[in-house]
């Protein structure tokens, strides 16, 4: 990574002479708009590029306008990069081979993303610890875990990242944090160059977002050595998930710092530097003194709540990185039954004539509804949406024998079709035709008609939700509105 023509840049932080710098913001979302901000307290010379002139956006630019940051709005804004700019500052999602970053890279312009930005902002006397969470799935959840177990430790802290609220804006309060739990995706790995992490976890890792990767000779392996790269320079411990050995590989192959430890999780009887489950208990093996022969008890597992297989690796991963930042055993239980996660996560909505209807929305792709199906016996299915690249051959093949039937809608339904029709052809199938968002409510009528007492209606899409929603949220509304008016 060059610094271009203000060498400073290689190694800048708070303290470092920002008014000589011009930096572009490269898109006005959440975490543009907390980037321009930042850098402007810092005194750095800010100019703002969008190619969308949305409302909201022309709200943000008016406010940074009144603070004297420059910001651009419209088609072609984001096009060309300046002359004189000596620092990009990228959204996530945008992909290398937007023209503007095509640019920075051939000029030898450096490019962070919010992330890199946020790290290098800390005052280098008030370094705050960063335990960090990626994986293809459950990485929002085992952050909300995390963040509870971290309050019941007594620690002041706050979820930051991927999980919706920027970390520039913690670093930029004036609230002394102890330590931050971090949500991080692929996309802010891939910008991310010297953050150094007390400790990371990666969850699981399978196929999605291979569309922002489709420049890549290989995509899944470019996706892959993205999520790799929250493990370079940890200090204290790499989580891995003992179900994925990629995770493990990924961990042996990470330049961590030297005394940095390997710590697994498992679903099963963990042996020595892991946490696992002992008759209905979680417990650790790994932060103990006598680990080669004991094992602390953590938490029960209904403390786990929405109870299924999945949350409770996500729940020791989140007391792998508490425990690896010191919280104590009961903390951890304590921090999981004061957790409240939000909506559209495997929430039952209603039970309507012996029938469960269960919303999980967040199940964006292939690998997260599958996730789901574990927890059910007899589901009738409701999915499609975005596939974003994605097949379901390897969930159809896993889970067929479960399904009563299934509903398909959304633009890639007939992705999740053809799955069906190769390894589960005898499951009985509707699929809708139509792509508003009323076609939730039909999609809901035919699931019921399909389904018995004792079955799961499970809306668990495999993928986003853009083609017909406004976000998984609107779309999980959408079907608890769709089951409440099963009632009427």
């Amino acid at each position: 990574m060059s610094a271009g023509r203000l060498p400073w840049l290689a190694t800048a932080d708070r303290l470092s002479p920002w008014p000589e710098a011009l930096v572009v913001v490269a898109g006005l979302g959440t975490s543009g708009f907390a980037a321009a901000d930042g850098l402007f307290e810092l005194g750095a010379r800010v100019l703002v590029l969008d190619d969308s002139d949305a409302p909201g956006n022309r709200e943000k630019a008016e406010l940074l306008g009144r603070l004297g940051v420059e910001v651009r709005l419209g088609r072609g804004s984001a096009s060309e990069l300046p002359e004189d700019a000596d620092l990009v500052v990228t959204s996530p999602g945008w992909r290398p081979t937007q023209p503007l970053l095509a640019q920075a890279a051939a000029r030898g312009v450096p490019v962070w993303g919010d992330v890199e930005l946020a790290w290098r902002m800390m005052h280098p006397d008030r370094v705050v610890p960063w335990l960090a969470v990626t994986g293809t799935n459950g990485k929002t959840t085992t952050t909300n875990m995390l963040e509870s177990m971290l309050r019941a430790g007594g620690h002041v802290t706050s979820a930051v990242g991927n999980i919706g609220r920027p970390i520039i804006e913690a670093i930029l309060d004036e609230v002394d944090y102890d330590v931050l739990a971090v949500e991080l995706s692929s996309f802010q790995l891939h910008w991310m160059h010297t953050v150094a992490l007390h400790s990371a976890a990666v969850l699981n890792i399978h196929a999605d977002h291979l569309e922002w990767y489709a420049h890549e000779a290989d995509p899944m392996a470019a996706y892959v050595a993205d999520k790799a790269k929250i493990y370079q320079r940890v200090t204290h411990a790499c989580v891995y998930n003992v179900a994925e050995p990629i995770t493990e590989r990924l961990v042996e192959e990470a330049e961590v710092t030297e005394g940095a430890r390997a710590i697994g999780f498992t679903l099963g009887i963990p042996a020595p530097a892991m946490l696992g489950v002992v008759d209905d208990l979680l417990v650790d093996r790994a932060f103990v003194e006598q680990r080669r022969d004991s094992a602390m008890p953590l938490a029960g597992l209904e403390d786990v709540r929405p109870y299924a297989p999945h949350n409770v690796e996500n729940a020791l991963a989140a007391a792998a990185l508490a425990r690896s930042f010191g919280v104590p055993p009961q903390a951890v239980g304590q921090g999981l039954r004061d957790l409240v996660l939000g909506d559209h996560r495997i929430q039952t909505v209603a039970e309507i004539d012996g029938v469960t209807y269960v919303n999980d929305s967040k199940a964006t792709n292939p690998h997260a509804a599958a996730s789901s199906m574990r927890a059910f016996d007899s589901i009738v299915w409701i999915a499609g949406g975005q596939a974003k690249g994605t097949t379901f051959d390897e969930l159809v093949r896993s889970y067929g024998s479960k399904l009563r039937g299934a509903v398909l809608l959304g633009v890639d339904r007939e992705v999740i079709r053809g799955a069906l029709r190769r390894h589960a052809p005898d499951v009985p199938l509707v699929v809708l035709d139509r792509t508003d968002t009323g076609a939730m409510d039909e999609a809901v009528r035919a699931a019921a008609g399909m389904a018995r007492p004792g079955d799961t209606v499970l809306m668990a899409p495999g993928c986003a939700s853009l083609d017909m929603f406004a976000g998984y949220g609107a779309r999980g509304t959408a079907f608890a509105d769709a089951v409440a008016a099963l009632r009427r």
